[in-house]
Parts: structure tokens; C-alpha cells; sequence
């Protein structure tokens, strides 16, 4: 719509104002994701096509036993069920770039499209692994009596999620370290997933203070979706975890554990462009093989939360 002209004047809109194709774009915000900084991606490079199956030798327990002089030893032959890592799961984009469009604009429109293709898939694919993984915990690392030898730490039931605030949330943190001390979780690589809501009463609590969670600096600075180092825990904020709703309450899986417990192997094993058939332009589309398996379900917590 051109400058409104006064009563009786000739309106020449697209003569003095034309209409013109910016070559930018309006800015496109994405849901940040991490599903590669909390799972193992060891054997990603071994993924050729969808349906294949990746076979994860495991390590047996070695069992010792006391030794008296004079008896005969018994021999152990180790043993470890092989895990599969199945790729199973296919996602794919395929869209149509007009010729037209391609030059009514100075932007490589398919390289822009391509990207927001790629974004949205990775997003696509961590709403589907959070949904489908957190009931995979083990069953001592769940629920009101968490804890495999204590059965004492309360990380929420159906009916009864954990309401958390700025006051109690450090506490549900160090609970969820606890349960997995239980398992003999390893100290490093541990990582927690939270909604913003939870992040968010992090930042209100006294960690902000950087001198008590022990970073260089306060979490209040962090910029990305990595809030800081928090009772063991690399914190993340993630906007896909999995919420159902809990009689009057939205409540949300959250998800505390090692690097471990999850495999995740993903790769693009097409992509190409080509000349459209029933109109001008190109067709540019690509083919994600991947496939995600929990191998350690005792290094996985699932704690269900609501907003307190």
C-alpha cells in the first residue's frame, strides 16, 4: 500500500513508491537443541542407509571371589548380551524453489530454506527422543521413593509431580546427583534437562551468586542454552522436553543422567537437487537416517515436575 494521498488527488502508487524485493530476511528463531551434547554419538560414522543396525559389544562383570590356599579356583567365562542400535527412523524434506522467486530476490533462497530445513528436522527429532526416552529410567530412578539403596529420595509420581521453586529446586538437583550416586553413576559427563521455567528459578536462586556454584561466572550471564555447572550436573534449558497435563497441573518430564545411558547416531544420507518437472524451478530435497537407543537405564533419572 503506497503514502495515503489527499481527497482529490491522484493515487500513483507503484510509479514514485514501486514495490521492492528486499534481499534480507526476517529474522527466524529457533528452539535450541542439545541432544548431541547429552547423548554418546561413538558410532554415528558407521550409519550408511535407513534400516541399518549398529551392534554395541558390552563389557561383562569381571566376578572375584575370596581365595583360600589349597582350593580349586573357579573359572569365569565373561559374557554381555550385545546392544543394537537400530537405524530405524527416517525424517526428509523436499521443497520446490520457483525460478521466479529466485529472481525477485538477490538471496540464495535455497540455501536459506535449506538451513531452516535442517533446524526444524533437529528439533523435530529431539521432541520425538525426550517423549519416547525419559519412561526408559530405571525404575529406582523414578518415582516418590527414588534411589536404588535407599529408596529416599521423592522425584515425583503420577498424580503427586514435585512443585518446584527458586527455594527447593537446588535440593531436587542434588537428590537427582543422589540417585545416581546409587547406581555408581560416573562423576563426569552428567547432564540435567530443564524446561525455561526451571532454568529460570535457577537464576532467581542464590546460585546466582557465582562464588556459590563454583563457576567463573554467575549463571545469570550464561547466554546459551548451557546454564551452568550445578551439583554435579552440566544444566541445559530445553523448550522440548515432554508435558502432560496432571489433574489441575501441567507437569513436565525432566531428565537428570550420564553421557552413557543414551546412543544417538544421525546422517543426512541423501540430498540433492533437481529440476522440477510441472513447474519452473528446482526441487531440493534430503533424507536423515538416525536412530536412538537408551543402553544404560541406570544412568537415566526421570524426575516429574510441575511449576510450584
Amino acid at each position: 500500500m503506497g503514502v495515503t494521498a489527499a481527497s482529490g488527488t491522484p493515487q500513483y502508487s507503484g510509479t514514485f513508491v514501486p514495490e521492492i524485493w528486499s534481499g534480507k530476511f526476517l529474522v527466524k528463531f529457533y528452539i535450541q537443541t542439545c541432544l548431541t551434547k547429552i547423548a554418546n554419538t561413538d558410532y554415528e560414522g558407521e550409519i550408511k542407509k535407513d534400516g541399518d543396525k549398529v551392534i554395541i559389544r558390552q563389557i561383562a562383570d569381571i566376578t572375584t571371589r575370596k581365595y583360600s590356599k589349597g582350593a580349586n579356583l573357579i573359572h569365569q567365562r565373561p559374557e554381555a548380551p550385545n546392544k543394537e542400535l537400530e537405524i530405524s527412523e527416517a525424517r526428509y524434506f523436499d521443497f520446490i524453489c520457483d525460478d521466479i522467486d529466485k529472481y525477485q530476490t538477490d538471496m540464495r533462497l535455497m540455501d536459506a530454506w535449506t538451513t531452516n530445513a535442517n533446524k526444524n528436522m533437529q528439533i523435530d527429532i529431539e521432541n520425538e527422543v525426550f517423549a519416547d526416552i525419559y519412561s526408559d529410567a530405571a525404575s529406582t530412578n523414578k518415582g516418590a521413593t527414588a534411589g536404588a539403596k535407599t529408596s529416599g529420595y521423592n522425584l515425583g509420581a503420577s498424580g503427586a509431580p514435585v512443585a518446584i521453586t527458586k527455594t527447593n529446586i537446588l535440593e531436587l538437583i542434588v537428590d537427582s546427583a543422589s540417585v545416581l550416586d546409587e547406581t555408581n553413576s560416573p562423576d563426569d559427563d552428567r547432564w540435567y534437562l530443564m524446561p525455561p521455567f526451571a532454568t529460570g528459578m535457577i537464576k532467581k536462586s542464590d546460585l546466582k551468586d557465582a562464588s556459590l556454584s563454583g563457576d567463573a561466572e554467575s549463571i545469570l550471564r550464561k547466554k546459551s542454552g548451557e546454564v551452568g555447572e550445578v551439583g554435579g550436573f552440566m544444566l541445559y534449558r530445553n523448550n522440548n522436553l515432554t508435558s502432560v497435563t496432571d489433574g489441575s497441573f501441567t507437569a513436565w518430564h525432566l531428565m537428570a543422567g550420564h553421557k552413557s545411558a543414551l546412543s544417538f547416531a544421525s546422517q543426512i544420507t541423501e540430498m540433492d537437487t533437481l529440476k522440477a518437472e510441472s513447474t519452473f524451478g528446482q526441487i531440493v530435497r534430503g533424507l536423515n537416517a538416525y536412530g536412538y537407543e537408551v543402553l544404560k537405564t541406570s544412568q537415566l533419572a526421570d524426575v516429574y515436575v510441575r511449576k510450584g
